[in-house]
């Protein structure tokens, strides 16, 4: 159930060359800690990172190839993660003034909704499906038994490794958005910003055609 250790390694490596670049997950993970905090960034790497675990399960027995072979499917994925990312970002700008009133960590009662929000922009986002189908099967033993179970175990160690470093990015930019703490003014101003990078990150996803 486990690949060979060379395949595992060498899955490892790509995928630390693949995460380490910056894309939309981190974009997503800085827009979110300069709105929110290292807390809500940190929650939004954790959703985040669970919205891809259902897209490696589909990769492994075989619905991930389907959907990644059909234009509308993608697109339609694609509208749908574009419009919620623009919305999370409208919904931070209107919420700037909770900066503004101290609030530089999200409440505890906010952690299942952060989670959530996470998690719909990482199992909604199309390019994910893509390398995963692409990806995954390169890196598979066919000669041992159960590939499906192998392409899960490569998908987890991706997974792992995508919110590893994707932590880094939040805890970074949230301490980032701490300093900025001692001038409401500017507090709020990032807050600003942190949802405009959102809402240009949503528009990026939503224009962005083909399926890779």
């Amino acid at each position: 159930m486990v690949p060979p250790l060379d395949s595992l390694l060498a899955f490892t490596l790509a995928s630390l060359v693949i995460i380490v670049v910056p894309g939309p997950s981190v974009l997503f993970v800085i827009g979110r800690s300069i709105s929110l905090g290292r807390t809500g960034g940190v929650l939004s790497v954790l959703g985040n990172a669970a919205g891809m675990l259902p897209l490696a399960a589909l990769v492994a027995v075989g619905v991930g190839a389907l959907v990644a072979s059909s234009e509308v499917a993608l697109t339609v994925i694609r509208l749908v993660g574009a419009a919620y990312l623009v919305w999370l970002g409208i919904r931070a700008i209107r919420h700037r003034d909770d900066a503004v009133r101290g609030d530089v960590e999200p409440p505890p009662r906010t952690s299942s909704r952060l989670l959530a929000e996470g998690f719909v922009v990482g199992v909604t986002n199309p390019k994910t499906i893509a390398f995963f189908v692409a990806v995954l099967p390169q890196f598979v033993d066919p000669a041992a038994a159960a590939p499906a179970a192998q392409m899960l175990v490569l998908g987890a160690v991706f997974v792992v490794l995508a919110c590893a470093c994707d932590t880094v990015w939040a805890l970074a930019a949230g301490t980032a958005r701490e300093w900025f703490s001692g001038s409401p003014r500017r507090l709020a101003h990032l807050a600003v910003a942190g949802g405009v990078m959102m809402i240009l990150l949503g528009v990026v996803l939503a224009l962005s055609g083909g399926k890779g």
